[in-house]
Protein backbone atom coordinates (compact mmCIF):
# COMPACT_ATOMS: atom_id res chain seq x y z
CA UNK A 1 0.00 0.00 0.00
CA UNK A 2 3.11 2.51 0.19
CA UNK A 3 4.79 3.47 -3.16
CA UNK A 4 7.30 5.43 -1.77
CA UNK A 5 8.73 6.45 1.47
CA UNK A 6 11.48 8.01 2.56
CA UNK A 7 13.02 9.70 5.96
CA UNK A 8 14.35 13.14 4.37
CA UNK A 9 17.80 14.29 4.74
CA UNK A 10 18.71 15.67 7.86
CA UNK A 11 21.17 18.91 8.03
CA UNK A 12 22.01 21.42 10.20
CA UNK A 13 21.28 25.14 8.97
CA UNK A 14 21.86 27.29 12.31
CA UNK A 15 18.71 24.90 13.61
CA UNK A 16 17.95 21.16 12.66
CA UNK A 17 15.97 20.66 9.46
CA UNK A 18 14.79 17.41 7.98
CA UNK A 19 14.21 17.82 3.90
CA UNK A 20 11.62 15.57 2.74
CA UNK A 21 10.78 17.49 -0.47
CA UNK A 22 12.38 17.60 -3.52
CA UNK A 23 14.82 14.60 -2.95
CA UNK A 24 15.71 11.63 -4.86
CA UNK A 25 12.56 9.64 -6.38
CA UNK A 26 10.46 12.10 -5.38
CA UNK A 27 10.28 15.96 -6.54
CA UNK A 28 6.85 17.26 -5.78
CA UNK A 29 3.37 15.95 -4.30
CA UNK A 30 0.54 18.13 -6.39
CA UNK A 31 1.49 21.39 -6.20
CA UNK A 32 4.27 20.81 -3.26
CA UNK A 33 7.27 21.18 -4.36
CA UNK A 34 9.42 21.61 -1.34
CA UNK A 35 8.84 20.81 2.57
CA UNK A 36 11.22 20.94 5.41
CA UNK A 37 10.50 19.88 8.97
CA UNK A 38 12.17 23.15 10.84
CA UNK A 39 13.37 21.75 15.12
CA UNK A 40 12.67 21.04 17.40
CA UNK A 41 15.38 23.80 18.69
CA UNK A 42 15.49 26.08 21.32
CA UNK A 43 17.88 29.24 20.54
CA UNK A 44 19.87 31.07 23.30
CA UNK A 45 19.06 34.03 24.95
CA UNK A 46 20.69 37.57 23.84
CA UNK A 47 21.78 36.00 20.34
CA UNK A 48 20.68 36.11 16.57
CA UNK A 49 21.39 32.20 16.99
CA UNK A 50 19.41 30.30 14.42
CA UNK A 51 17.78 33.70 12.75
CA UNK A 52 16.90 33.52 8.94
CA UNK A 53 18.06 37.11 7.56
CA UNK A 54 16.45 38.56 4.33
CA UNK A 55 16.70 36.46 1.17
CA UNK A 56 14.62 36.29 -2.04
CA UNK A 57 12.10 34.54 -3.95
CA UNK A 58 10.37 34.43 -7.04
CA UNK A 59 7.33 32.13 -8.34
CA UNK A 60 6.33 30.37 -5.52
CA UNK A 61 4.37 30.39 -2.27
CA UNK A 62 6.02 29.89 0.79
CA UNK A 63 3.63 27.98 3.55
CA UNK A 64 4.49 28.17 7.12
CA UNK A 65 2.84 26.31 9.81
CA UNK A 66 4.33 25.88 13.09
CA UNK A 67 3.57 23.03 16.10
CA UNK A 68 5.53 24.63 18.80
CA UNK A 69 7.08 28.42 19.50
CA UNK A 70 6.68 31.68 17.43
CA UNK A 71 8.55 33.00 14.45
CA UNK A 72 8.54 36.75 13.15
CA UNK A 73 7.93 37.22 9.71
CA UNK A 74 9.29 40.28 7.62
CA UNK A 75 9.23 41.11 4.11
CA UNK A 76 10.07 43.99 1.42
CA UNK A 77 6.02 44.89 1.28
CA UNK A 78 6.31 46.12 4.51
CA UNK A 79 4.74 43.21 6.59
CA UNK A 80 5.76 42.45 10.31
CA UNK A 81 3.78 38.99 11.38
CA UNK A 82 4.58 37.14 14.92
CA UNK A 83 3.12 32.70 13.40
CA UNK A 84 2.21 30.96 16.41
CA UNK A 85 1.33 27.38 16.84
CA UNK A 86 -2.18 26.55 15.02
CA UNK A 87 -1.63 29.51 12.50
CA UNK A 88 -0.75 29.62 8.69
CA UNK A 89 1.48 32.38 6.88
CA UNK A 90 1.42 32.75 3.19
CA UNK A 91 3.50 34.77 1.30
CA UNK A 92 3.57 34.54 -2.46
CA UNK A 93 6.62 35.89 -4.07
CA UNK A 94 5.22 35.80 -7.70
CA UNK A 95 7.84 38.72 -9.72
CA UNK A 96 9.82 38.42 -6.83
CA UNK A 97 10.07 39.40 -2.49
CA UNK A 98 12.37 39.35 -0.29
CA UNK A 99 11.78 38.43 3.44
CA UNK A 100 13.67 36.99 7.05
CA UNK A 101 12.55 34.62 9.87
CA UNK A 102 13.56 35.47 12.40
CA UNK A 103 12.93 34.05 16.55
CA UNK A 104 11.50 36.08 19.19
CA UNK A 105 13.79 37.27 22.38
CA UNK A 106 10.77 36.83 24.45
CA UNK A 107 11.08 33.55 22.76
CA UNK A 108 14.65 32.61 23.35
CA UNK A 109 14.48 34.24 26.67
CA UNK A 110 11.73 31.22 28.42
CA UNK A 111 13.82 28.81 26.71
CA UNK A 112 10.76 27.73 24.11
CA UNK A 113 11.42 24.78 21.31
CA UNK A 114 10.46 26.15 18.25
CA UNK A 115 9.16 23.57 15.41
CA UNK A 116 6.99 23.51 12.72
CA UNK A 117 6.81 23.05 8.79
CA UNK A 118 7.30 25.10 5.62
CA UNK A 119 6.60 23.78 2.24
CA UNK A 120 6.65 25.38 -0.84
CA UNK A 121 3.64 25.63 -3.75
CA UNK A 122 4.24 25.98 -7.11
CA UNK A 123 2.17 28.79 -9.16
CA UNK A 124 0.29 28.38 -12.09
CA UNK A 125 2.32 29.48 -15.09
CA UNK A 126 0.07 32.31 -15.44
CA UNK A 127 0.90 34.04 -11.79
CA UNK A 128 4.63 33.12 -11.85
CA UNK A 129 5.45 37.32 -12.47
CA UNK A 130 2.23 38.11 -10.31
CA UNK A 131 2.26 41.26 -7.74
CA UNK A 132 4.10 39.59 -4.82
CA UNK A 133 1.38 39.62 -1.41
CA UNK A 134 1.18 37.83 2.03
CA UNK A 135 -1.08 36.61 4.22
CA UNK A 136 -1.97 35.51 7.42
CA UNK A 137 -5.03 32.79 8.41
CA UNK A 138 -4.94 32.74 12.89
CA UNK A 139 -5.77 29.56 14.13
CA UNK A 140 -9.16 30.34 14.62
CA UNK A 141 -9.68 30.69 11.39
CA UNK A 142 -9.22 27.14 9.99
CA UNK A 143 -11.50 25.02 10.24
CA UNK A 144 -10.78 21.73 13.22
CA UNK A 145 -12.99 18.89 14.90
CA UNK A 146 -12.09 15.64 16.70
CA UNK A 147 -13.68 13.04 15.14
CA UNK A 148 -13.13 9.06 17.12
CA UNK A 149 -9.47 10.13 18.38
CA UNK A 150 -8.82 11.58 14.90
CA UNK A 151 -7.73 15.72 16.09
CA UNK A 152 -7.74 17.54 12.11
CA UNK A 153 -6.96 20.82 11.01
CA UNK A 154 -7.61 21.76 7.55
CA UNK A 155 -4.82 24.21 6.65
CA UNK A 156 -5.60 25.01 2.86
CA UNK A 157 -7.57 23.84 0.16
CA UNK A 158 -10.95 21.09 0.23
CA UNK A 159 -11.16 17.84 1.89
CA UNK A 160 -13.40 15.85 4.17
CA UNK A 161 -16.21 18.60 3.08
CA UNK A 162 -14.56 21.51 4.66
CA UNK A 163 -12.81 24.10 2.91
CA UNK A 164 -9.91 26.55 4.49
CA UNK A 165 -9.95 29.47 3.76
CA UNK A 166 -6.52 30.11 2.97
CA UNK A 167 -5.62 31.01 -0.66
CA UNK A 168 -4.51 28.39 -3.27
CA UNK A 169 -3.28 28.96 -6.91
CA UNK A 170 -3.50 25.21 -8.17
CA UNK A 171 -6.39 22.29 -6.41
CA UNK A 172 -4.52 21.84 -3.13
CA UNK A 173 -5.04 19.97 0.29
CA UNK A 174 -3.11 20.46 3.24
CA UNK A 175 -3.77 19.27 6.74
CA UNK A 176 -2.60 19.11 10.14
CA UNK A 177 -3.69 15.45 11.94
CA UNK A 178 -3.28 14.41 15.69
CA UNK A 179 -4.67 10.77 16.06
CA UNK A 180 -4.77 9.19 19.41
CA UNK A 181 -3.95 4.90 19.35
CA UNK A 182 -6.29 3.09 17.64
CA UNK A 183 -8.04 6.34 15.83
CA UNK A 184 -8.18 6.44 12.07
CA UNK A 185 -8.61 8.66 9.16
CA UNK A 186 -9.27 8.05 5.36
CA UNK A 187 -6.87 10.63 3.43
CA UNK A 188 -8.69 12.34 0.55
CA UNK A 189 -8.71 11.40 -2.66
CA UNK A 190 -6.67 13.37 -5.19
CA UNK A 191 -4.35 12.65 -8.09
CA UNK A 192 -1.44 13.17 -6.10
CA UNK A 193 -0.74 12.89 -1.67
CA UNK A 194 1.11 11.78 0.22
CA UNK A 195 1.54 11.69 4.54
CA UNK A 196 4.44 12.92 6.56
CA UNK A 197 4.22 10.65 9.82
CA UNK A 198 6.39 13.01 11.88
CA UNK A 199 6.15 10.82 15.21
CA UNK A 200 4.45 7.42 16.37
CA UNK A 201 4.08 4.39 14.03
CA UNK A 202 0.22 3.68 11.82
CA UNK A 203 -0.91 1.61 10.00
CA UNK A 204 -1.21 2.75 5.87
CA UNK A 205 -3.12 -0.21 4.18
CA UNK A 206 -1.31 -3.76 4.93
CA UNK A 207 1.69 -1.44 5.53
CA UNK A 208 3.33 -0.52 8.92
CA UNK A 209 5.21 3.02 9.49
CA UNK A 210 7.39 4.51 11.62
CA UNK A 211 8.00 8.48 12.10
CA UNK A 212 9.73 10.79 10.91
CA UNK A 213 9.01 9.45 7.22
CA UNK A 214 7.21 11.01 3.85
CA UNK A 215 4.92 8.22 2.74
CA UNK A 216 2.98 8.06 -0.21
CA UNK A 217 0.07 5.74 -1.19
CA UNK A 218 0.17 3.42 -3.56
CA UNK A 219 -3.29 3.44 -4.83
CA UNK A 220 -4.71 7.13 -5.56
CA UNK A 221 -8.61 5.35 -4.18
CA UNK A 222 -9.90 5.27 -0.90
CA UNK A 223 -6.92 4.65 1.99
CA UNK A 224 -7.37 4.37 5.65
CA UNK A 225 -4.60 5.14 8.02
CA UNK A 226 -4.57 3.54 11.72
CA UNK A 227 -2.99 5.33 14.37
CA UNK A 228 -1.05 2.17 16.36
CA UNK A 229 0.59 4.76 19.00
CA UNK A 230 0.13 8.59 19.24
CA UNK A 231 1.37 10.19 16.14
CA UNK A 232 0.99 13.65 14.62
CA UNK A 233 0.93 13.69 10.66
CA UNK A 234 0.93 16.40 7.64
CA UNK A 235 -1.48 15.48 5.22
CA UNK A 236 -0.24 16.91 1.71
CA UNK A 237 -1.74 16.67 -2.22
CA UNK A 238 -3.45 17.88 -4.90
CA UNK A 239 -2.79 18.62 -8.79
CA UNK A 240 0.33 18.83 -10.13
CA UNK A 241 1.13 22.42 -11.73
CA UNK A 242 1.14 22.76 -15.30
CA UNK A 243 4.49 21.93 -16.38
CA UNK A 244 7.56 21.04 -14.99
CA UNK A 245 8.90 23.65 -12.17
CA UNK A 246 12.76 24.54 -12.46
CA UNK A 247 14.44 25.16 -8.58
CA UNK A 248 17.71 27.02 -7.99
CA UNK A 249 18.66 28.40 -4.46
CA UNK A 250 15.36 30.14 -3.66
CA UNK A 251 13.65 30.47 -6.85
CA UNK A 252 11.26 28.47 -8.64
CA UNK A 253 10.07 28.92 -12.32
CA UNK A 254 8.69 27.24 -15.53
CA UNK A 255 11.72 28.65 -17.31
CA UNK A 256 15.60 28.17 -16.55
CA UNK A 257 16.09 31.71 -18.15
CA UNK A 258 14.66 33.15 -15.63
CA UNK A 259 16.42 31.93 -12.87
CA UNK A 260 19.22 32.64 -13.80
CA UNK A 261 18.16 36.17 -13.99
CA UNK A 262 16.99 36.50 -10.36
CA UNK A 263 20.15 35.67 -9.61
CA UNK A 264 21.88 38.22 -11.25
CA UNK A 265 19.28 40.83 -9.76
CA UNK A 266 19.81 39.42 -6.01
CA UNK A 267 23.57 39.71 -6.53
CA UNK A 268 22.99 42.94 -8.03
CA UNK A 269 21.01 44.13 -5.49
CA UNK A 270 17.63 44.94 -8.05
CA UNK A 271 15.38 43.07 -5.30
CA UNK A 272 13.33 45.65 -2.96
CA UNK A 273 14.26 45.83 0.82
CA UNK A 274 13.15 44.88 3.69
CA UNK A 275 12.63 48.28 5.63
CA UNK A 276 14.32 48.62 9.02
CA UNK A 277 16.79 45.33 7.69
CA UNK A 278 20.20 45.75 6.22
CA UNK A 279 21.58 42.21 6.78
CA UNK A 280 20.98 39.68 3.64
CA UNK A 281 22.05 36.25 2.45
CA UNK A 282 24.25 36.61 -0.25
CA UNK A 283 24.17 34.59 -3.56
CA UNK A 284 25.65 30.92 -3.46
CA UNK A 285 29.07 30.87 -4.38
CA UNK A 286 29.65 34.78 -4.10
CA UNK A 287 30.19 34.99 -0.43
Amino acid sequence: MIRFETEGRPSNIGFPVRRLLPGPGLRSVGPFIFLDHMGPARFQAGTTEGDVRPHPHIGLSTFTYLFEGAMQHRDSLGTAMRIEPGAVNLMTAGRGIVHSERFPADLRAQGETVQGIQMWLALPCSLEECAPSFEHTPRHALPCWVENGAHTRLLAGEAWGARSPVTTHLATFCAAVELEPGAQISLPVWPERAVYLLDGTVHLGAATAHGPRLLVPETTGEVRLVAHTFARLMLIGGEPPDGPRYLDWNFVSSRRDRLQAAREAWQAGHFAPIPGETESIPLPGTD
